[in-house]
């Protein structure tokens, strides 16, 4: 099982990719923006966490990813939106509205001021750490491929995409633009083709655009349960080894650089909620995660900024 060996692995995250779906907040609504567009300007730091309070109001950002944030009757659901309700309203903020934002425009949104945090499942990743601060770790996960019923290209995982493409077989590889699968392509020497959102990828594979689509096993797995009618299934999930490191993904909410008040007030909500598999699951098991998804007590945000691996 996963949860027996994560420790000893490089922790680099899976990106939580998109999916074309509106989403509205509890007792708020939905507002979709791209990388120029935007909400009343957002003053994180000092003061900006009372400044929730006393609205009783907190604006999140999200990339629309079945289980982890979508629409369902009307109305956003998912886990991590499950996980912003708990802990914003144990802080006394008990309308979470959501906006629904392009991936790519996730952290330049929250540094423009666009919306108070992002609650996408978004991984743990240096890079982002330079730009962004992280909660603690709140959702483990592995990547899975996507692939036409029967598998009639015999697709594993990535390590048998670069077998076959060495072996001279085209095989067409879509990844989520921007997304961590795309960065292990990359590393492998793949070629791929892009695309905007989990949607898309799903199509392309559907219509015989693409042979496989790369992305988080819990997600593929999602979609194609609630698309029984697609001609499409998923792999067995898998760690993809990257020079000679396996890679495990670790996501959970941002937060602007120097927003410490609002960010530590999550975690201390989060800690009460991954505090043992009961009190995890009791928030996101209805969802579909599992135990497996549960973070190691020490596994932290600091080492996964620094992309240390793990002891």
């Amino acid at each position: 099982m996963i949860r027996t060996f994560r420790r000893r692995l490089l922790v680099s995250g899976a990106v939580l990719a998109s999916l074309s779906l509106a989403l509205t907040g509890c007792g708020g609504s939905t507002t979709t923006e791209g990388a120029e567009g935007g909400n009343s300007s957002v003053a994180a730091g000092e003061g900006h966490l009372q400044s929730l309070k006393d609205k009783g109001e907190i604006t999140v950002a999200i990339a629309g990813e079945a289980p982890y944030s979508y629409e369902k009757d009307g109305k956003a659901t998912g886990a991590t939106i499950a996980l912003a309700k708990k802990i914003y309203g144990g802080m006394g903020i008990d309308n979470v509205k959501t906006v629904l934002v392009d991936w790519n425009s996730l952290i330049p949104g929250l540094t423009a001021g666009r919306f108070d945090a992002v609650s996408a499942g978004m991984s743990i990743l240096p890079d982002r750490c330079a730009n962004a601060d992280f909660a603690d770790p709140a959702i483990m996960y592995t990547t899975a491929l996507m692939v036409q019923k029967g598998n009639p290209k015999g697709l594993t995982d990535l390590d048998s995409v670069k077998e076959k493409e060495d072996g001279g077989e085209d095989i067409k590889l879509a990844v989520l633009a921007g997304g961590i699968e795309a960065g292990y392509a990359k590393s492998l020497g793949l070629k791929v083709q892009s695309v905007p959102d989990a949607q898309t990828g799903m199509d392309t594979v559907n219509n015989g655009r693409a042979d496989a689509f790369a992305m988080t096993a819990i997600s593929l797995n999602f979609m194609a349960d609630q698309n029984p009618d697609a001609s499409v299934e998923v792999t067995d999930a898998f760690v993809q080894d990257i020079d000679g490191t396996p890679q495990i993904g670790a996501g959970t909410a941002v937060f602007a650089q120097g927003d410490d008040e609002l960010r530590e007030a999550y975690n201390e909500g989060l800690a009460k909620i991954t505090e043992s598999e009961k009190t995890y699951l009791d928030v996101v098991g209805e969802y579909g995660f599992t135990a497996e998804n549960l973070p190691p007590q020490d596994l932290t945000t600091e080492e996964l900024c620094k992309g240390a691996p793990a002891e």
